[in-house]
């Protein structure tokens, strides 16, 4: 039997687990870490750097660094999200020939795709040196809120980092499968999962081997980044009052205060208060600058709380799409590094009113359960189901450019709706189907899976017509939609295949080209 890993591709950090006797084991990089910087670096003389290794080098060569580009992948260079977070970010964000996001690096741009088969490759090569064998399929992660690009951006790296991707599952199902590893009984469980860059929630329900997702929620641009985002500017605008000098244009110093911050972050979970002390961070007429400061967790948590407040709001909802109340939830079980911090853990522990369950490593659950999903598509055991949702709306834009959905997000996959909807115009003997994807009123707010025509369509007064629209969804998110003229019976239908933001040659061409790049191994 060949053997799958899974890998949580993080948007911080990565994982990779493999099952061992039964048993999932998270393998340990050549430095001895579980978790690896989901980072990429062109070095100043061309050599391409990863994980621990890119990261240490990130103060000195930040414009040639790549760090988060889990939060690009997938988006259009001109969404609002790309275009707020571009200005923040060291390395230059350009738009590709596909209109999406892309990362210039000196003369080299990446896309985001290809970044993360950089990533995705390491998580390969870790495995293979713990295994001793070659890897050539996986189960990967993503956020239960990715649409059906990112979902296919995510397929295509592992393409390019040489794995066949045998299965994409949501980060919280993940979770609640590594939960459920040996429990009996059933239970509701609440997995709340706010990781570096984005944040999910989802309600499942555990009985006698069936893990099913009752509903699921999320943001896909929320995470620790924002909370490193916001310790960064207060830091910043301390340093101005108290020194006069603005560093916000000096990319080193940023850099320095963005690491500073996120260790202070960290620090604080387990202390009240922590130091930033950065010796020569500027210099001026009067010699060297040093940055000296002191951060309370009250700070902190000042700074943060309405970011934390924003993640309640979604799970009052996925609790409320669920048909349930916070009473009803048995357990919370919290993933992702973020959900270390205090105030994380205590708002969510008072919304549900009980305290989060302590028995899941937050770092390391997602991966556990993406390789308990791998053995069971290999081993083809019976004793678990997993029944999973569709987590964003699925319909067809009406001719007022309203989005009209046919089925509803949190519908459990494989389904099945049909609609009759008819013409707008007298004398019409055509109509084009649009098929979204997406919670907004207006089409054009909504991602665009595919289009296509139905004619011959028999002349009659608006209104008159009968078109039968009909969408299904399969458990591996495959999309088929077809519509049909009741009184002529002419007939259109697609397969809407999921497709990311590289174009097939250009996919092919990656493939090639990664299939005999070796990357440095971490240290």
């Amino acid at each position: 039997m060949s053997r799958v890993i899974g890998i949580d591709l993080g948007t911080t950090n990565s994982c990779v687990a493999v099952m061992e006797a039964g048993r999932p084991v998270v393998v340990p990089n050549a430095g001895g870490y579980k978790t690896s910087p989901s980072m990429f670096a062109l070095s100043s003389d061309g050599k391409r750097l990863v994980g621990h290794i890119a990261k240490r080098q990130a103060i000195t060569n930040a414009e040639r660094t790549v760090h988060a580009a889990k939060r690009l992948i997938g988006r259009r260079f001109e969404a609002r999200e790309i275009q707020q977070s571009a200005a923040l970010l060291p390395y230059q964000v350009v738009e590709g020939s596909e209109g999406d996001a892309r990362i210039q690096l000196g003369d080299r741009v990446f896309s985001c795709t290809e970044i993360s088969a950089i990533i995705l490759r390491e998580m390969k090569r870790v495995a293979e040196e713990y295994l001793g064998e070659p890897v050539s399929e996986a189960v990967i992660t993503v956020p239960a809120y990715f649409n059906d690009t990112q979902r296919q951006c995510t397929r295509d790296a592992g393409r390019i980092a040489g794995m066949e991707v045998l299965r994409i599952i949501n980060e919280p199902t993940a979770a609640a499968l590594a939960y459920g590893l040996g429990r009996s009984g059933d239970e509701r469980i609440a997995v709340y999962d706010l990781g570096g860059g984005t944040f999910d929630i989802s309600i499942l329900e555990l009985s006698g081997g069936v893990v099913e997702v009752l509903a699921t929620a999320g943001n896909t641009f929320l995470g620790g980044e924002d909370f490193d985002r916001l310790l960064v500017e207060h830091v910043l605008a301390e340093y101005e009052k108290s020194e006069g000098v603005d560093l916000s244009s000096d990319l080193m110093a940023l850099q320095r205060i963005k690491d500073a911050a996120e260790k202070v972050k960290c620090d604080l979970s387990a202390a009240s208060v922590a130091e930033i002390n950065l010796p020569f961070i500027a210099n001026s007429d009067e010699g060297p600058r040093h940055l000296n400061l002191q951060v309370e967790r009250e700070t902190l948590e000042t700074l943060s709380f309405d970011i934390v407040r924003s993640t309640l709001d979604s799970v009052a909802r996925c609790v409320r799409d669920a048909g349930l109340t916070p009473g009803d939830i048995d357990h919370v079980v919290m993933v992702g590094g973020q959900t270390r911090m205090p105030l994380v853990r205590k708002m969510v522990g008072d919304f549900f009113g009980k305290p989060p369950h302590g028995g899941v490593n937050p770092d390391e659950a997602i991966a556990t359960g993406a390789a308990i999903q791998g053995n069971v598509l290999v081993a083809g055991e019976a004793d678990l189901l997993l029944l999973d949702v569709t987590p964003l709306s699925l319909g067809i834009a009406t001719f007022d450019g309203g989005f009209a959905p046919l089925i509803d997000c949190n519908t459990t996959v494989p389904a099945h709706r049909s609609h009759v909807f008819t013409t707008s115009r007298d004398d019409q003997t055509s109509v084009k189907i649009r098929v979204l994807q997406g919670e907004a009123a207006r089409a054009k707010e909504n991602h665009r899976l595919g289009e296509f025509v139905l004619s011959d369509i028999p002349p009659s007064p608006k209104g008159e017509p009968e078109i039968e629209v009909s969408f299904e969804i399969d458990a591996s998110g495959i999309v088929n939609v077809s519509a049909r003229d009741r009184r002529s019976g002419s007939a259109r239908a697609i397969t809407v295949q999921a497709t990311g933001t590289l174009g097939e040659e250009e996919l092919h061409r990656l493939v090639i080209e990664h299939a005999g790049c070796e990357l440095p191994g971490e240290a």
